[in-house]
């Protein structure tokens, strides 16, 4: 369990020295500590289901607390790519039964979409998951 809470750690804060020094975003990034015994996560897996707009991500709303990292799963059969709406962050595309990068969103209340399908709408914490944008063309 502790080399799983140190790999996250080291994930996290690789992606966060390779997002570069945008000002946007918090001016502190989570760390996550491992859990021991005491039944709380510092990963919070958030699964996508697949292009269903605020059905898309279960769970959605999901409350990510301080110190909490965010990882997608992809549980559909096609790629995903989510971005915060406001573009602070973004997961890369996420292969058919992959998992993102862990993402330190901890306590950010903030929505986020499909890149490339942007129907597909969700949030964390106190932020309202947005409508989803109407399909034109091919949505699946």
């Amino acid at each position: 369990m502790q080399r799983l809470a140190i790999s996250v750690c080291v994930l996290a804060a690789a992606f966060a020295a390779g997002c570069g020094g945008g000002s946007s975003g918090p001016s502190t990034s989570p760390t996550p500590t491992g859990g021991s015994g005491s039944g709380s996560s510092n990963v919070v897996t958030i699964t996508i289901k697949g292009v269903n707009g605020k059905l898309s991500f279960d769970p959605n709303p999901a409350g990510v607390l301080a110190g909490q990292v965010v990882v997608f799963k992809n549980g559909d059969i096609v790629t995903h790519h989510v971005s915060l709406d406001d573009k602070s962050m973004q997961t890369g595309d996420i292969p058919a039964g992959g998992t993102s990068q862990p993402l330190a969103v901890g306590g950010v209340n903030a929505a986020y979409h499909c890149t490339l399908h942007p129907s597909m709408v969700g949030s964390f914490n106190s932020t309202p998951t947005p409508e989803p944008q109407p399909c034109t063309g091919y949505c699946g």
